[in-house]
């Protein structure tokens, strides 16, 4: 006789992923979970029983390969479940795993304390053997206990930085950007713990990279276009995309995205606007679809004048990663002109770089280039 975990928690009344609430994600109610779940563990091992655990999986996209292709992928829905058993010594490893993972998630609950990912391995590093075996057990547990990562008190070590037009309070610090609007703050990684967020600016602007952050910071960008500058130091990690959805939904500003002119700055933009497939069940809590493209585009080199040797070649690396997000259903279905624009650059086989712009001037990025793009909405 088989007794599926996902069941026994379902007749707990854990809800639905799309209707979680502040309530049933509360340290209290997860407690109660991690015990139920456990619980059903230990009863069908002392009863002889086979203990199936089963993970609802979420997607943030698909494939299409051909025109007659249709999506109909979600992820605000499950896209399939995954069965752990304990029969297979595979999987009887990764509940392992998962198990360790909860106990220590319980134990940070229980003392209010945080810790990240890495800390998490060093706990049991002969056991979990590698960093990917914690990051899954990780998400696992989200999904088991829907819930986000930082609710069980696990937090990354954030990259994020943010300058301009705003005010706001983590815990018991008081950040105030307004006074000195040119200089770097650390985006907050307790995200939950923001209050008292003030602002008079007009917009805000995500870069893809630090060096265009500090450019823009060096030219005083946010003090003469009243705007907020975030930025993520390349890929994006949670507390980055939190604070962005925090501070739209706060101040409900428009949104612009700058990144480089090749696949992976393309992605990094998907990564805002979408969400990411690693964290596919929390997209809901953490994409942008607000955001807008400001670029750069491939159509800009011709645009501005860009000389030839500001450009460089496709890689073959560039161009594979390029096909494989081609592929991707919501550039079909959502934001088809975001399509033609990668196309366009597979086409003409360049690339290039925000800082292609400093062959004409060190200042043109901030001074020319950004305000009149904004200005007159040459935008995605």
């Amino acid at each position: 006789m088989c007794l599926t975990v996902k069941a026994a928690l379902s007749s707990r009344k854990v809800g639905k992923m799309g209707g979680r609430s502040e309530a049933s994600t509360n340290p209290s109610h997860l407690l109660q979970r991690i015990r139920g779940f456990t619980l059903v563990l230990i009863e069908d091992l002392c009863k002889g029983r086979t203990s199936l655990v089963s993970i609802d999986r979420y997607r943030t996209h698909c494939k299409l390969i051909g025109p007659g292709d249709k999506c109909s992928c979600n992820s605000d829905m499950t896209d399939g479940r995954e069965i752990i058993s304990m029969e297979k010594e595979s999987h009887a490893n990764r509940l392992d795993v998962l198990l360790r993972v909860l106990l220590i998630t319980q134990k940070l609950l229980l003392e209010g304390k945080h810790a990240s990912k890495r800390d998490i391995y060093y706990m049991h590093p002969s056991i979990f053997i590698d960093q990917a075996n914690v990051d899954r057990a990780i998400s696992d547990t989200c999904i088991l206990l829907h819930c986000s990562r930082h609710n069980l008190n696990v937090v990354s070590a954030g990259k994020g930085l943010v300058m301009g037009c705003l005010r706001f309070k983590e815990s018991n610090r008081m950040f105030n950007c307004i006074r000195r609007p040119s200089v770097a703050y650390p985006v907050p990684v307790y995200v939950e713990e923001v209050k008292h967020i003030m602002g008079f600016a007009r917009y805000i602007l995500v870069v893809e990279k630090e060096t265009v952050f500090q450019r823009l910071a060096n030219d005083k960008f946010c003090e003469m276009n009243r705007c907020i500058v975030i930025t993520g130091r390349g890929y994006p990690d949670v507390p980055t995309r939190r604070f962005l959805r925090l501070l739209i939904d706060e101040l409900s500003l428009p949104v612009y995205c700058l990144v480089d002119c090749d696949p992976f700055g393309f992605d990094i933009l998907l990564t805002y606007r979408f969400g990411s497939m690693q964290m596919a069940y929390d997209a809901k809590l953490l994409r942008i679809p607000e955001i807008r493209w400001l670029g750069i585009f491939s159509s800009d080199a011709e645009a501005i004048g860009l000389p030839r040797r500001c450009l460089l070649p496709l890689t073959h690396r560039d161009k594979k990663k390029a096909e494989a997000l081609l592929q991707r259903c919501y550039l079909h279905q959502q934001v088809p002109h975001w399509r033609l624009e990668i196309e366009k650059m597979l086409q003409r086989e360049v690339k290039f770089e925000i800082e292609a712009l400093s062959v004409f001037s060190i200042s043109m990025l901030s001074e020319e280039h950004l305000p009149a793009k904004i200005q007159e909405g040459r935008h995605l």
